[in-house]
């Protein structure tokens, strides 16, 4: 049983940076076809980010009450935790309409005065990756945000003139996975920011529950558990790992997602009980194996599992590092004792080399990236 907006993804497995596209936190652009289907429209069916929930009801409902637009709203965390599932809702929830864009999209400052303009009263604008706007926009949406005008610059040189250009109360709400890179004056203008955390596994299961409902997919508890178990604490990344396991169970099972069935699938897609997918497992094991442990530069570490530095350090170290498998020190990338654990290899003698790497106090700052880099 098939819903109506259950369509096929030929473009699915192109999700993002050379990671296996499996447990990658980035949608691709038929993903999403999917994800807006799947998405709830209210904070009741918002599932999760309870602290966050709870902060933005409040908001919404006492700018309701006084007939004011509510405070701009900042989104920030890792990818795929629901910052747009939010922007949409609180759409949904003042009874307008959701104007959809992105910080790259905007390179002029005309383009967001235009996009500005347009704006009804109350309406809500949604950029993701704001902190990744232009400069010269960033500072048209200062005024913006704070006494709904822009001035639109007409002419250049000494004849030019600013015309004052007045817009219509809204709501910002901007997204963003690198909070550090936004400016102090950008964050400064926003009336409420709502830290995104990971789910736990249980949260997880609501999401997959709720998803299979909507999928039309027979997901027993234990299957629903196997899966969360493996999803990196990411909706996104559960959701996707629930349409692999419908597949499989559809063609090589009997269409019901048990433990087994979820099991079978999930290796078959190499994806392991911790949520590691191949190339998490090659960079633990080109450290452990190759490297004795480390301490190892990323750029010899990104050689030794064929990708660039920047997939590496940006794709897969982050997840290792919450799970507990890699650390960064100052003197490069070292795997820990659970590394070892889950590759199945033996410590070495004298333990591991984690709690022996320690900057040398006669080199401050000093690192030996570089003399594995080199």
């Amino acid at each position: 049983m098939s819903a109506p907006f259950d369509r096929s993804l030929t473009g699915e497995l192109a999700v993002g940076d050379g990671q296996d596209w499996a447990v990658s936190p980035q949608a691709g652009d038929e993903e999403r076809v999917v994800e807006s289907a799947l998405r709830p429209h209210s904070l009741h069916d918002f599932i999760g980010q309870p602290k966050v929930a709870r902060q933005l009801a409040l908001v919404l409902e006492g700018a309701k009450r006084r007939g004011r637009t509510p405070d701009h709203v900042l989104l920030s965390g890792p990818p795929g935790l629901g910052k747009t599932s939010l922007a949409l809702i609180i759409g949904s929830e003042l009874g307008t309409s959701v104007k959809i864009t992105s910080g790259p999209a905007i390179e002029r400052s005309g383009d967001l005065a235009a996009m500005l303009s347009n704006l009804a009263p109350g309406d809500v604008l949604f950029i993701d990756e704001i902190h990744r706007i232009a400069r010269p926009a960033e500072e048209l949406l200062y005024m913006a945000m704070e006494d709904f005008r822009v001035d639109v610059v007409v002419g250049k040189g000494p004849g030019a003139t600013a015309i004052p250009l007045e817009i219509n109360p809204f709501t910002l709400v901007g997204a963003t996975t690198r909070a550090g890179l936004l400016t102090g004056p950008l964050r400064d203008r926003f009336g409420f920011v709502g830290q995104m955390e990971f789910y736990e596994p249980a949260e997880l299961q609501q999401v997959l529950a709720r998803s299979a409902d909507l999928l039309g997919v027979e997901l027993t508890a234990e299957g629903s558990a196997e899966i969360a178990g493996r999803s990196r604490g990411t909706p996104r990344i559960a959701n996707r790992l629930l349409r692999r396991v419908r597949d499989y169970a559809e063609v090589e099972a009997d269409g019901r997602v048990t433990r087994e069935v979820a099991e079978a699938a999930l290796a078959l897609y190499d994806v392991d009980h911790l949520g590691l997918d191949r190339l998490d497992r090659a960079v633990l094991e080109a450290l452990v194996v190759k490297f004795g442990g480390g301490p190892v530069g990323v750029a010899t570490l990104a050689v030794a599992v064929g990708e660039e530095p920047h997939t590496v350090e940006e794709v897969c170290e982050p997840f290792l590092v919450r799970a507990g498998l890699l650390a960064r020190t100052p003197r490069g990338r070292v795997a820990t004792e659970a590394a070892w654990q889950h590759l199945g290899q033996p410590l070495p003698r004298g333990g591991i080399p984690l709690g022996r790497v320690t900057a040398d106090p006669q080199v401050s700052g000093a690192s030996s990236e570089a003399l594995f880099d080199a």
